[in-house]
């Protein structure tokens, strides 16, 4: 990453302009051009430095669910559980930890019941138990990371 790289970076983690225009508002504040702001995000995803440019939404408020989820994988077979819980759309992040629950993922659903669903064939596709940690209060950590 070169520094233009890093300042697209830092300051889209206060949010995208809401603007018509959001991508040229970021090229105008950073003194490049539109182009070369697309051409980078597009690179840096790429190239695996971003995992994912998108929005964040709240599924609650849209009347959809979400549901931190765990499951032990045989490290021997983690890769191929991984892809199998990776290849439904409901799974919003997953995350490898050195625990017994060594993958942890969350499922974002349009409805609740649609919750119970993935879990119940994400088992079925993998042979996994799928523990549920439910939302109990809600948090808001401002977290940005200089890179």
């Amino acid at each position: 990453m070169d520094e233009l790289d890093r300042s697209i970076v830092n300051t889209l983690q206060d949010g995208l302009p809401l603007c018509e225009e959001p991508f040229a508002a970021l090229a105008a504040a950073l003194e490049t051009d539109e182009q070369t702001i697309v051409s980078r995000l597009a690179r840096m995803l790429d190239e695996g430095i971003l995992s994912r440019f998108g929005p964040l939404y709240n599924a609650e408020r849209m009347g959809g669910a979400l549901s931190l989820c765990a499951l032990s994988a045989a490290p021997e077979a983690f890769d191929a559980i991984a892809e199998r819980v990776n290849a439904h759309p409901e799974v919003a992040h997953n995350y490898e930890r050195e625990h017994a629950l060594n993958m942890w993922f969350v499922l974002a659903t349009e409805d609740a019941d649609r919750i119970a669903q993935v879990v119940a064939e994400i088992e079925q596709e993998t042979g996994c138990r799928v523990l549920q940690f439910p939302k109990q209060k809600e948090f808001f950590v401002g977290l940005k990371l200089e890179v």
